[in-house]
């Protein structure tokens, strides 16, 4: 056989063939995942992995001890994030999949920093979406379960307080090492938020980490507790799926997949 020829005896170049609005025919989401993550993209897509929805990540780097420093050092990685989620082609909206660092950035500068690369897109991350989650429930009063250090905790619960939403009771397993917090157990975080839900002055439980897994659950625990639940995952999911204009209810993610904004 010489240099260039097919095995194949016959090799039929320009076959005939028609094209679709491919995987994202409803919506395409851009998610822009922190490198320690080990949590995220799975409950995500358990949320927002519905047929015609496409679900397009980036990783970028981060240390993996949870710090106001270590923090801060990612606003340098979200524009080139969000540049390699398909470039030149459209993504309805773009995600940032950081809670503490979406706070101590403050969403602007996070947004801003995406549509230096995607000009107009529209933008949610955990912090946007259980803020809009927290309106959509009508509830003011909240408890808030992270597994942050003193010192981003209080910057969680000011986050929060300064958007209207009083945190009457917080709980944290006090972990830095987000490879540890993604192993934390379900059975150990469905106990904390029950423990924190059962305070009679707390209307709603929040989980506030993307490491943290809770989306499989958080049916069952809200008809044990009798109030919404809602994670950063679970609500930031719920918040891109709004805005992309996908409105399905889905009962067994808890009241909020049973409204729209």
């Amino acid at each position: 056989m010489n240099s260039g020829e097919f095995v194949s005896e016959t090799y039929l170049r320009n076959l005939p063939f028609e094209t679709d609005q491919g995987i994202a025919e409803r919506a395409a989401l851009g998610l822009i995942v922190l490198a320690s993550d080990q949590t995220i993209e799975y409950e995500f897509r358990r949320i927002a992995g519905l047929p015609g929805v496409g679900i397009y990540e980036s990783r970028i780097y981060n240390a993996a001890e949870v710090t106001p420093e270590t923090l801060r050092a990612l606003e340098r990685e979200i524009a080139q994030g969000a540049k390699l989620i398909l470039p030149g082609v459209p993504v309805d909206v773009m995600v940032f999949g950081c809670n503490s660092g979406t706070m101590i950035l403050g969403e602007e500068t996070v947004y801003r920093h995406i549509r230096a690369a995607r000009p107009d897109v529209a933008c949610t991350s955990p912090v946007t979406g259980m803020i809009a989650a927290f309106q959509c429930l009508n509830v003011s009063r909240i408890a808030v379960l992270t597994p942050y250090s003193d010192t981003v905790n209080m910057m969680v619960a000011d986050y929060i307080r300064k958007r209207n939403v009083e945190v009457v009771a917080f709980g944290s397993f006090n972990e830095q090492n987000d490879h540890k917090v993604a192993r934390t157990s379900l059975p150990s975080v469905r106990q904390a938020v029950l423990k924190l839900g059962r305070i009679e002055s707390v209307e709603a439980v929040l989980v506030c980490c993307t490491s943290l897994r809770l989306v499989d659950e958080i049916g069952r625990i809200e008809k044990e507790l009798g109030k919404p639940v809602t994670s950063s995952n679970h609500a930031m999911g719920w918040h891109a799926l709004r805005l992309a204009g996908i409105h399905d209810t889905m009962p067994q993610f808890g009241r909020l997949f049973e409204i729209s904004l």
